[in-house]
């Protein structure tokens, strides 16, 4: 005799709410509903080794099975299987301690998806609502001697009655739901689609998955042998999952081949990886991790539509593909894998209850790759070259984000060439190679080594024979502005402010210089008023006539790559234009100033296009400076 049994009121609202709204994905009542068999047989299994009242089993497995006639999906296994009392607890009620109160902040909280559910059967059981119309659930526990059915169309009651079942365990079969314009629940009862759902959510169940198949095999004669171009269809029962993770092995179990290849296949990349990171955690939180680096960057790294993360597991159940939380986002080229039996998860299995737990693992995760990179660098020099090569430009972005948090992790990881270097070295091999007299970290922006040394900002510097950084990448000024010093020594660009190359003495007769020439420089800044904010006498310059500098903030790399980026405000580089009192050219404008002659103002504007140009920027008029130039140049042939 079957008894009727009627939901909560609050419990038929949380269900509703569940099958209608919370679940989108339909297709994860598969994994649900195995991850809840798997769980089952676990409990049994650690009976059995704990209880000896606990009956044994040889080959714990879950079974599907379909009948597309009855359009029915079944899923059996030999677990721990429920008791009376155990059917009414689990699945009568969802989140039995509290349904009212969850589902009263539910309906008050913005962010509905983080609130927790207490129940974890009762939670991925209703899952099989969302494709089914009506649920029948067959179970013998290992502490009874009867079965019984539990029967719900999952709207307001549901049934429980006795029935035979011999063995212990659980069957669900669900009757699938008609199908609709928007919706095919038949997919559900194909082979290739159970097949897809188990290898993308359940591969890696410990215990086997397995499904009676159709097989086309060759037709045998009388003898036993083979018929040519004869072929009959056969069924046989067939494990559809592979069980047992890469990643739940030891590491001195798993090859350097067999990991390539599982990241080659599971990553879909045709070359090995260039390193995998592989360990595992065990602490307050449990866990393991697979971490490639690509030997080559995804073409769309740098793109809007390219997702970062590695794929979440929870006791060897998927979870989500890209799990952003657990890397930074200048480690956003990784792939890889987490597998934890620790954590907590929602209704979905796909957002977690407790960021602490995963702001944890990827604080852990963030330090191992930075280990590891940190020991590419010392031990395998040339591989990390070509590592930084293809990503370097997201450390440094690392170091830049978040005004320097970790620049302190990521400084050590940083290679720059330099003008007397042809390969690279990090910042600690300039600082320990640095003259005893030599204060600062100079470093200068440029595509090539010849192009900064072109630069006449490095006359003084390459008379001191003092070594310069390169900066290629538009994030390296940047980079060098957070950091602002390494083991006490500040970093200067040779473009910005005073490079104090000049001793007291040089220092004191350029200043008095200055002030004796102050009438032809303030002449000459009038003259480029709207241009620059001052000209001065060069304390850098030895053989050219003339360069720009900016003051300390804003560089002129920095006011270029700003500059290319749509729809910000474009602040712009002080500019300062330095002369070389040494120079003729600086003689002759001071003969023009002092003979009034009315060319002075073309002259000083021919100098600072000069300049400009040397600096990589556009010129406003670059017709006028052309027809300038041609007039100076023809007016020197007359002489």
């Amino acid at each position: 005799m079957a008894e009727v049994r009627e939901f909560k009121t609050e419990t038929k609202r949380l269900l509703d709410l569940m099958i209608n709204s919370i679940y989108t994905n339909k297709e994860i009542f598969l994994r649900e509903l195995i991850s809840n068999a798997s769980d089952a047989i676990d409990k049994h299994y650690y009976l059995s080794l704990t209880d000896n009242s606990v009956k044994k089993v040889d080959e714990y497995k879950i079974f599907l099975e379909v009948d597309k006639k009855k359009r029915t999906f079944t899923i059996s296994d030999n677990g721990i299987g429920m008791t009376y009392d155990e059917l009414i607890d689990s699945l009568g009620t969802i989140a039995k301690s509290g349904s009212l109160e969850f589902y009263e902040k539910l309906k008050q909280s913005k962010d509905k998806d983080s609130i927790d559910i207490i129940g974890q059967f009762g939670v991925g059981f209703y899952s099989a609502f969302m494709v089914s119309d009506l649920v029948e659930v067959y179970t013998k526990s290992y502490k009874s001697e009867k079965a019984y059915l539990f029967t719900s169309k999952g709207v307001d009651t549901y049934e429980i009655s006795e029935v035979e079942k011999e063995d212990v365990g659980t069957k669900i079969v669900l009757h699938l739901r008609k199908n609709t314009k928007e919706e095919n629940y038949d997919e559900f009862l194909e082979e290739y689609m159970i097949r897809n759902l188990v290898k993308k959510y359940s591969d890696y169940i410990r215990y086997p998955i397995q499904m009676e198949v159709k097989k086309t095999v060759p037709k045998k004669d009388e003898n036993g042998k083979d018929i040519d171009g004869k072929y009959i269809e056969v069924l046989e029962i067939e494990t559809l999952n592979s069980m047992m993770p890469i990643w739940k092995k030891s590491r001195s179990e798993v090859t350097d081949e067999e990991l390539n290849e599982f990241y080659k296949l599971k990553y879909y990349d045709y070359e090995d990886p260039l390193e995998t990171i592989f360990f595992n955690v065990e602490g307050a939180i449990n866990y393991t991790a697979l971490i490639y680096i690509p030997k080559k960057a995804p073409y769309n790294l740098y793109s809007e539509k390219y997702e970062k993360g590695l794929q979440l597991y929870s006791k060897s159940v998927f979870i989500m593909d890209k799990c952003k939380e657990l890397v930074p986002d200048y480690f956003r080229f990784v792939k890889g894998l987490v597998d934890s039996d620790d954590l907590s998860l929602n209704i979905s299995r796909e957002i977690l209850q407790h960021n602490t737990d995963l702001e944890k693992m990827a604080k852990n995760i963030e330090k191992k790759i930075a280990f590891r990179l940190e020991a590419m660098l010392k031990n395998e020099r040339e591989k990390y070259i070509k590592f930084f090569e293809m990503y370097g430009v997201n450390l440094k972005y690392g170091v830049y984000d978040n005004f320097g948090l970790k620049k302190d992790l990521l400084q050590d990881l940083l290679i720059y060439r330099t003008i007397k270097d042809d390969d690279y070295i990090t910042l600690n091999e300039y600082v320990e190679a640095m003259p005893k007299d030599q204060k600062y970290i100079y470093y200068a922006s440029g595509k090539t080594k010849e192009q900064v040394l072109a630069l006449p900002q490095m006359d003084l510097v390459k008379k001191h024979g003092y070594n310069v950084l390169i900066l290629t990448d538009e994030i390296d000024e940047f980079v060098m502005q957070v950091l602002r010093e390494y083991k006490k020594k500040e970093f200067k660009s040779i473009n910005q402010d005073d490079l104090d190359l000049l001793d007291k003495e040089e220092t004191e007769k350029l200043d008095e210089l200055a002030k004796d020439k102050k009438a032809l420089l303030d002449k000459m800044k009038e003259i480029l008023s709207e241009d620059v904010k001052d000209v001065v006498l060069s304390k850098r310059l030895t053989d050219s006539p003339v360069c720009l500098v900016s003051e300390d903030g804003i560089s002129f790399e920095m006011e270029k790559f700003i500059a290319s980026l749509p729809n910000q405000e474009k602040p712009k580089a002080t500019k300062i234009l330095e002369i070389n009192p040494k120079h003729q050219l600086f003689n002759a404008i001071e003969k023009l100033f002092i003979d009034n002659d009315e060319k002075l103002a073309d002259y000083v504007k021919l100098l600072y296009n000069q300049a400009l140009l040397i600096e990589g920027f556009k010129l406003d008029d670059p017709v006028d400076f052309s027809n300038k130039m041609t007039e100076l140049m023809i007016k020197a042939s007359k002489r």
